[in-house]
């Protein structure tokens, strides 16, 4: 959908043809929807859109003629590295091979292909079409040209990509959803604060203003200027941070008293889950909007 709003034509591949049915079938159906919300992307009408999508059952067909190639299968090593020795013996030295992988390491990914200096990790966030974040990570042989490339495209299409300047395992963005994970775990199984209230230290605290800045501009806008934040705090965060304590062994009890807390406020079957998915997606949704109305002078 986010290539198809920047005029690209995609082919989408599987081995499962219903698979592909079902997925041209709920593109027409959000592209619809997310018309009437005034929230799609794009200057071409849903129509155009959706005649620029076409699924295809042969990787050969797929890849022939394409610039870009977004692999999105689940998250298996071995099936991912499949794909990859598959797509290294049908394809010609320009295409850029991207995977989808949100932290296995390239280096992995990629090893031993004959087009390696194509090959990136493009790891796009959910839902990618209100959640513009792309993280770009290399392979130690990957040409710059390769990343300069995904680059454009994505910010052609909308989307906000950064670059790692080197492989590291969770890549950022889990490395530090992984953290704020790790703390809030320790909080709730040390009895500090509830599991309810741990979600709203983030919903309506620090989240509110991560939406619009990072936290290293969040220490820059709380002192005069990042110098002056570490001359006044570095030493109170040192302290708290060696109260820390080891990563956490998700214990079953603890799993328990997170999921009654989380099923209290959504149930854990499909139909709750599913309708929270979708206010969320309302939510991220809203948000995108007021982001662009809110872009700094």
């Amino acid at each position: 959908m986010l290539f198809a709003s920047g005029g690209f034509k995609v082919k989408l591949y599987d081995i499962e043809q219903q698979q592909i049915t079902n997925a041209l079938e709920t593109i027409r159906k959000d592209l619809k929807s997310l018309e009437e919300a005034g929230s799609l992307k794009g200057s071409l009408s849903v129509e155009e859109q959706v005649s620029l999508i076409s699924g295809c059952s042969s990787l050969q067909e797929a890849v022939e003629g394409a610039v870009h190639i977004q692999e999105c299968v689940p998250e298996n090593l071995e099936l991912k590295k499949k794909i990859f020795a598959q797509l290294d013996s049908i394809v010609d030295d320009k295409v850029v091979l991207s995977s989808s992988s949100s932290c296995l390491l390239p280096s992995k990914l990629f090893a031993s292909l004959v087009h390696v200096r194509q090959c990136l990790v493009a790891h796009p966030v959910n839902p990618p079409y209100f959640v513009p974040l792309v993280e770009l990570v290399p392979h130690p042989e990957t040409a710059p040209a390769t990343v300069d490339r995904t680059h454009a495209l994505l910010q052609k299409i909308g989307q906000c990509p950064v670059r790692l300047l080197k492989e590291v395992d969770g890549f950022a963005l889990n490395r530090l959803q992984y953290a704020v994970i790790s703390e809030a775990w320790r909080l709730v199984e040390d009895g500090v604060v509830s599991p309810t209230d741990l979600d709203l230290v983030m919903s309506e605290g620090l989240g509110t203003r991560y939406a619009f800045i990072g936290p290293l501009e969040t220490m820059h806008l709380n002192a005069e200027g990042m110098s002056n934040y570490c001359d006044r705090y570095s030493e109170g965060m040192k302290r708290v941070l060696k109260t820390f304590g080891p990563i956490p062994e998700f214990s079953r009890d603890t799993v328990e008293k997170v999921n009654q807390a989380m099923c209290t406020k959504v149930p854990d079957d499909p139909e709750h889950l599913e309708a929270r998915r979708q206010w969320r997606d309302k939510c991220l949704m809203q948000l995108s909007k007021l982001k662009r109305q809110m872009q700094p002078q």
